[in-house]
């Protein structure tokens, strides 16, 4: 059993294109992280400056190792300088299976 964990953001409209960028750019550290099996960015159609990440995690160790990572230390303060409201957090249990998907 793996973990997914889930934040909710909310931005300032002028800082949803750097927010974007930053996390296209650090992405693929973020899964490089021991036990990382993929990070995901969801935009939502209807409010432009929500995004959700999906962050899927071999074992809740894993990912409360990242939580307190140097990488972590770096980007958590920059993304919440780009906050309109504070971000809805939460992790959930997933069933391992090889990669994340999302059935269309």
């Amino acid at each position: 059993m793996g973990v997914l964990r889930i934040v909710r953001m909310d931005f300032k409209a002028s800082e949803v294109e750097n927010f974007d960028e930053m996390f296209i750019a650090i992405q693929p550290q973020i899964e490089d992280m021991p036990g990382c099996k993929r990070v995901m960015l969801l935009k939502s159609k209807s409010s432009p400056e929500l995004r959700t990440t999906l962050s899927l995690w071999s074992e809740e160790e894993d990912l409360n190792n990242y939580r307190k990572s140097e990488l972590f230390g770096v980007i958590w303060p920059k993304t919440k300088a780009k906050f309109n409201n504070e971000p809805i957090a939460w992790s959930v249990d997933w069933e391992v299976s090889g990669e994340l998907t999302l059935g269309v």
